[in-house]
């Protein structure tokens, strides 16, 4: 199964999780076991021992840490990175430990689970060196209905890409994305100049009630506590990592499409009319047998 880079919800129970375990405290001590973390050298990172922790905010899908002194600390989690909130002092893991950060309350320890260390932290001095982290998609909770269509129809692309675009939609990636899709009972590959009025509308509610229900989800699910089950591959999900197991709709199998590392999951039923959408790995394999619609009984 493939893995997916935490999407807005995770990042805003992330973000919430973090402000209660270290928003206002100072950083202690910082220990780095892999410089390929690190995407900056000025200002360097012993710069942010000893200051306090002021502020939080999400960029696309990074994480920001405001600290004094007008210095910021980006994180990029990428596939497999992830926080994990320990007892003061707890080692850094060995392979897939990136650093440790001390507070006097705890550790906050990163890590990478994935031979190819991917995660990034980049630290900067001053909003301006923001500016390279900067997407420019719209919030997607935040923007109203024309602006979403205009966004959305600013170029044409299949639905999947737009949704996922971070030059279009700050923060929806593979696995929700999956999800908005077969709730708007709207096809991955539909390209976003041909959807009517009423599809469009139906898309923005969408979006709008799946990432919010799911950021509460997270967010009940996590409660007081540090978000220990961070994963795009949920039993309360629809369709996204579900191929082949029943539409909690109508029943019939999850269908899939693979592309290089990633994977697009969709209902024929709900979404496409039937039609099953060709898979590069299956149907190149089965050629003129593989199937176009789904067969009635």
């Amino acid at each position: 199964m493939l893995a997916v880079v935490p999407e807005l919800p995770d990042i805003v129970v992330y973000l919430e999780a973090l402000e209660r375990f270290i928003g206002g405290r100072v950083v202690e001590r910082v220990r780095m076991a892999s410089i390929s973390l690190l995407g900056t050298y000025d200002p360097p990172l012993g710069g942010v021992v000893g200051k306090r922790v002021i502020g939080f905010r999400r960029m696309g899908k990074r994480l920001v840490w405001e600290l004094e002194d007008d210095l910021f600390m980006v994180f990029h989690l990428m596939i497999t990175g992830r926080f994990h909130w320990r007892k003061r002092g707890a080692a850094v893991p060995k392979k897939v430990g990136h650093a440790a950060f001390d507070f006097a309350n705890g550790t906050l320890v990163l890590t990478e689970q994935s031979s190819k260390k991917r995660a990034s932290l980049h630290i900067h001095r001053g909003e301006e060196g923001l500016a390279k982290h900067v997407r420019s998609g719209v919030e997607p909770l935040e923007v109203d209905l024309p602006t979403f269509a205009k966004v959305l129809v600013s170029e044409n692309h299949t639905l999947k890409r737009a949704l996922t675009d971070p030059r279009l939609f700050s923060g929806i990636g593979n696995a929700y994305s999956d999800e908005i899709l077969h709730r708007a009972h709207l096809s991955p590959i539909r390209l976003t100049f041909r959807l009517t009025e009423d599809e469009i509308a139906r898309l923005y509610e969408a979006v709008r009630s799946s990432l919010e229900e799911w950021t509460d989800l997270l967010r009940e699910e996590a409660g007081e506590g540090f978000p220990r089950k961070v994963t795009a591959f949920r039993p309360e999900m629809a369709v996204h990592g579900k191929y082949r197991e029943p539409c909690p709709a109508c029943g019939h199998p999850v269908r899939r499409i693979v592309y290089a590392s990633s994977e697009t999951n969709y209902c024929a039923v709900c979404q496409t009319g039937g039609k099953i959408l060709a898979d590069r790995a299956l149907s190149r394999l089965l050629k003129d047998e593989w199937p176009d619609r789904i067969l009635k009984d």
